[in-house]
């Protein structure tokens, strides 16, 4: 597990390339309603463009992905669309969390799992358990989560385990506590479809995160679109709250260092 640094209280080293990729992969439905086809298959063509983009951040040296893949708010689509969403990832759970074996991916899932059947459940903790000890890249499927209920949980089981804290717990305290503890906090955040909002989505996470979003839907978002999202982020000025002219101090000076170390190495 990575150390658990929080951007509004320290500094985290930053890269060309983000180490951390959050995505919310909107307009499956809109896809194929613009080809005259049923919702579903626009959920089905989506679970393509995931493997896609899982190959496509591992090539560009990403090492989290996390994708927002069913919302606490969407069990209020059709219950013929829900349905078909748990059964659906029913199936990606038996195809392909083996696959994910195999190339040393991390698989793991955040939410509140209390509302799936037990059989997802038990999909779910097996493949997590198979690949604890993969480290060459991690996946996380944010499923039935909320940003809410993210940090409301998290405050119920730090009170539960440390109810001294209740009137003394900062940052720290909480942070272990959260449903992705288990990585770095997002450098970029990607919203495919159009819509510019987060929509519930790591509310405590995405304090500095780079956001981007596009208009491209989810089932066309390709390597190239992927790279258009990271070249934007490459153009972002990471602050964190500093100005630019102690960006540019501290990057001369880190610079200053990296020569030195050559010269006496």
């Amino acid at each position: 597990m990575p150390a658990i640094i929080s951007s509004t209280r320290e500094i985290p080293e930053t890269g060309e390339v983000p180490r951390h990729v959050a995505i919310i992969m909107d307009g499956n439905g809109r896809w194929a309603k613009k080809r005259f086809m049923p919702r579903m298959a626009g959920h089905k063509r989506g679970v393509e463009t995931v493997r896609s983009a899982i190959r496509a951040c591992m090539e560009r040296g990403v090492e989290y992905l996390t994708l927002f893949a069913f919302s606490s708010e969407n069990w209020r689509r059709p219950p013929e669309e829900v349905a078909f969403l748990m059964q659906l990832f029913i199936s990606v759970l038996e195809q392909e969390v083996s696959k994910l074996h195999e190339n040393g991916i991390r698989f793991k899932v955040i939410g509140d799992l209390s509302r799936f059947e037990p059989k997802i459940v038990e999909f779910i903790r097996n493949g997590e358990a198979l690949t604890a000890a993969n480290e060459r890249f991690t996946l996380t499927i944010a499923a039935n989560y909320g940003g809410r209920w993210d940090i409301m949980q998290a405050v119920r089981k730090m009170l539960t385990e440390c109810p001294h804290l209740a009137t003394t717990f900062d940052e720290k305290d909480l942070m272990q506590y959260f449903a992705l503890n288990h990585a770095p906090e997002p450098d970029l955040f990607i919203r495919t479809g159009g819509e510019k909002r987060i929509s519930n989505f790591l509310l405590w996470q995405l304090a500095y995160t780079e956001l981007y979003f596009t208009d491209t839907l989810w089932p066309d978002f390709d390597t190239r679109a992927l790279d258009l999202a990271i070249q934007s982020y490459q153009q972002r000025e990471r602050r964190f709250g500093r100005t630019s002219e102690q960006l540019q101090a501290a990057s001369s000076l880190r610079g200053g260092r990296e020569v030195a170390e050559k010269v006496t190495a």
